[in-house]
């Protein structure tokens, strides 16, 4: 079995000595070489071809966005950002999200102990070395829409949406062309916290909606899309004719938290045959279950497209489990859901 060759980019002699070792310990990845700054890193890309590069961000000499950049110019690679947990990271990587890489985790000590980001890291270097390096060179963040998606009225309709690897600029897509009138829409995107608060900021400000990381009880109205924090799993409530979120910190599903499937079980008990449900790009399995569950309560169901996926892992589950009524490509997402949320059979 050919092993998935890692190059391991960062400033800290730890961390690089640390996500070796561990690495170094899966039965199909190998840490061929680590690099200190992205001088190093440049002649180690050369030397050893790796098929995966894993990147800080606050590196000295040259940050690791700059690298990025001429990297995906120069010699793509799918890259895996491992950055600090900070507000400042979290922005970072949302850059580095728009210059080319793969997904973000953050380094062991902040959310994840080392023993809880390994398998996860691990999963993110298998996904990212099925990534053809020139899609990664286009995925660039798109901007608004000159022209929104209409909604005729507003409806009570629960939207809900589900990503991973590939996530974040898909569902900007998805929500830059929703109208301001949009149903109320809650959202799991696998991401550590910062990253998903300094996530909403960059949607809030390309969508016609308010987008905002949610907090306990928040509202789900029409007009409003809330993403799921960091580190909590996010379900959906009802209180009469009232939804409302609430966030806590269970068990890890699928190594993730949030996890699309809390999500959607929550939104197939309590939105029922009222709610429309999209599964985006992303590896693994998480939301298949969850989607099925909304389909069996009546609610509509999408699945992302493998053409249109980054990682056809969590909508291709879906489709084997027959949990998608609609398999679509990513720029035709948004107009189904907002024709599924104002058709007549969704309950009011």
């Amino acid at each position: 079995m050919n092993k998935i060759s890692v190059l391991v980019v960062d400033d800290s002699a730890v961390v690089r000595e640390v996500l070796s070792r561990e690495l170094g310990r899966t039965r199909d990845i190998e840490v061929v070489a680590t690099a200190p700054d992205p001088f190093v890193a440049r002649d180690k890309l050369l030397r050893y071809s790796p098929d995966v590069m894993t990147l800080d961000v606050e590196m000295p000499r040259m940050d690791g966005i700059t690298f990025l950049q001429k990297v995906m110019a120069h010699r793509p690679i799918p890259t895996i950002v491992v950055s600090s947990l900070t507000p400042h990271g979290g922005d970072m990587a949302m850059e580095a999200l728009d210059a080319g890489a793969v997904d973000v985790l953050c380094k062991p000590g902040a959310a994840y102990t080392i023993g809880d980001l390994v398998p996860i890291l691990a999963d993110q270097i298998r996904a990212a070395a099925r990534v053809r390096p020139q899609a990664i060179t286009t995925r660039a963040s798109p901007s608004p829409p000159e022209r929104r998606l209409a909604l005729t009225r507003t409806t009570q309709c629960i939207v809900a949406l589900g990503a991973s690897t590939g996530g974040t600029q898909a569902l900007e897509r998805v929500l830059s062309s929703f109208p301001a009138n949009c149903p109320g829409t809650v959202i799991a995107q696998h991401m550590p916290p910062e990253f998903t608060r300094s996530f909403a900021a960059r949607l809030d400000r390309v969508c016609a909606m308010d987008v905002r990381e949610a907090r306990e009880g928040d509202a789900v109205v029409p007009g409003v899309a809330l993403v799921a924090p960091g580190n909590y799993h996010m379900e959906l409530r009802r209180d009469g004719a009232r939804y409302h979120a609430i966030l806590h910190q269970g068990e890890r599903l699928h190594f993730q938290r949030p996890a699309v499937d809390c999500l959607f079980q929550s939104v197939a008990t309590w939105a029922g045959r009222n709610c429309v449900a999209a599964l985006l790009t992303g590896m693994g399995s998480d939301g298949a279950k969850g989607l099925l569950s909304i389909l069996e309560a009546g609610g509509a169901t999408i699945a992302q497209d493998q053409a249109s996926s980054v990682v056809w892992g969590m909508p291709g589950e879906a489709v084997k489990l027959g949990a998608a009524q609609d398999i679509l490509p990513l720029d035709k997402v948004a107009q189904k859901i907002l024709d599924l949320a104002s058709r007549d059979a969704l309950a009011r």
